[in-house]
């Protein structure tokens, strides 16, 4: 039954979105009938839908975000036979998602999608100049002042205002102290946070079963607003997620296999074939983890005690294909409302980017909760995610894919750096099994 669900939920979103597009346009503003304008109604009341889909995603942000930092660090403490590897794991995850940040960043910036709208045409319910007063602030800042925002003095002000950069330095923390702890009030704490975590997952699952209804808003509004000219910087949006996804995973990552695991990629690409197809249908990395960790074990030869660790924590906190997504999503944005964004801005967007990935639910479009997280954390209006969200939900199975063949990456790096001989030695047959 569950099955049959997620294979009806992309045709709903995608009929949701031709309709979005043609009443959208249809209904298109300034349309007028004897000197008056006939849909002035309309558009209202695709904005007031739209808002209430965007503030439930908004809702989800920092509990969701906290949660599971708090508990996939403190999940590492609690594997005893753990040691050394945490270094490793930890490094070869920042390091794959710091590389996949930087593509996006680049293909988003020599394509810039965004300059293809008119920001006249989006701006109706945005004041920019406010936008572009925070953002001078926040690059003004001084380093005291970005220190005092990163340690906050009061973490229940912090939880309020959805600061990111507080609430993330405080989950770290607070996860790392708790996996420390061994008494029976830490182990009441930790299963508090994990059904917190867990419930959140949920809440979100619940909101997504809307996602049709609030992407037929959004995309109606975008339409309504610049009609099918904004057809043109969907289509350059997806084309810099896609050759950066693409860039990230048939260039980026086979040179790691090939000359920090020296092992082959192509064999990795066939051990994990039934794992990508499974990703990419399911646009799930945690409904995708059980097939993920056989074609490890199995088909790549990588050693249960590496696997069973590597991947269950990966599925949770190595997303660098929702890192990239994010990246190039909150870049769109600020370009689309004609917001310059400065190298220090910029290189905020990749931190924030790094760390709120962390926070990635493994579940279909839970990427938008992180990119709503760091267009809080900027000042960007949160509403710019309806400018993209026609092509989120196929872009969600190529980055799921990616997410997916990353952490199986990471995997082989580790067990080849731990001296395990047998990885990715035998040729694969081409039966998915």
């Amino acid at each position: 039954m569950t099955a049959r669900k997620k294979k009806q939920t992309p045709w709903a979103v995608f009929i949701a979105i031709i309709l979005g597009m043609i009443i959208g346009s249809s209904t298109q503003k300034g349309t007028t009938l004897f000197g008056l304008d006939i849909f002035s109604f309309v558009f209202p009341v695709y904005d007031l839908f739209g808002k209430i889909f965007i503030n439930a995603l908004t809702l989800v942000v920092v509990p969701l975000v906290a949660s599971s930092i708090i508990t996939g660090i403190a999940r590492i403490g609690d594997e005893g036979r753990f040691g050394r590897l945490s270094a490793k794991i930890f490094g070869f995850y920042f390091l794959t998602s710091l590389v996949a940040i930087i593509i996006g960043l680049f293909f988003v910036n020599v394509i810039n999608p965004g300059s293809m709208i008119n920001p006249e045409t989006i701006a109706t319910s945005v004041n920019i100049s406010v936008v572009e007063k925070h953002l001078v602030t926040q690059e003004s800042t001084k380093m005291t002042d970005l220190l005092l925002q990163i340690v906050p003095s009061n973490i229940i002000d912090t939880f309020g205002k959805g600061q990111m950069l507080g609430l993330i330095f405080f989950s770290l923390i607070f996860g790392y102290c708790l996996s420390k702890q061994k008494s029976q009030g830490a182990i009441a704490l930790k299963g508090f946070w994990q059904g917190l975590f867990d419930t959140m997952i949920q809440f979100t699952h619940v909101i997504m079963k809307c996602l049709p209804i609030g992407v037929f808003f959004l995309v109606a509004k975008v339409f309504a607003e610049a009609g099918f000219s904004s057809l043109q910087s969907l289509g350059l949006f997806t084309l810099a997620v896609v050759l950066g996804l693409l860039a990230f995973v048939l260039v980026a990552l086979p040179l790691l296999l090939k000359f920090v695991g020296n092992v082959s990629p192509k064999r990795h690409f066939r051990a994990m074939g039934p794992a990508l197809i499974a990703a990419f249908s399911t646009s799930s990395s945690s409904a995708t983890l059980p097939i993920t960790l056989d074609c490890v074990e199995k088909r790549a030869g990588v050693s249960n005690k590496i696997s069973s660790l590597v991947i269950p924590l990966g599925t949770s906190i190595n997303m660098s294909g929702s890192a990239l997504y994010e990246c190039v999503g909150a870049m769109f944005v600020a370009q689309a409302y004609g917001i310059e964004l400065t190298f220090m801005t910029q290189f905020t967007v990749v931190f924030l980017a790094l760390i709120t990935s962390i926070g990635v639910a493994g579940i279909p479009s839970a990427s938008l909760v992180a990119i709503i997280a760091i267009l809080k954390a900027l000042g960007l209006p949160i509403e710019g995610i309806g400018l993209f969200i026609a092509v989120d939900r196929v872009l969600d199975m190529c980055r799921t894919t990616v997410n997916v063949f990353s952490d199986s990456c990471c995997a082989v790096l580790v067990a080849r750096s731990e001296g395990e001989a047998n990885v990715l030695t035998k040729e694969i047959s081409n039966e998915v099994s």
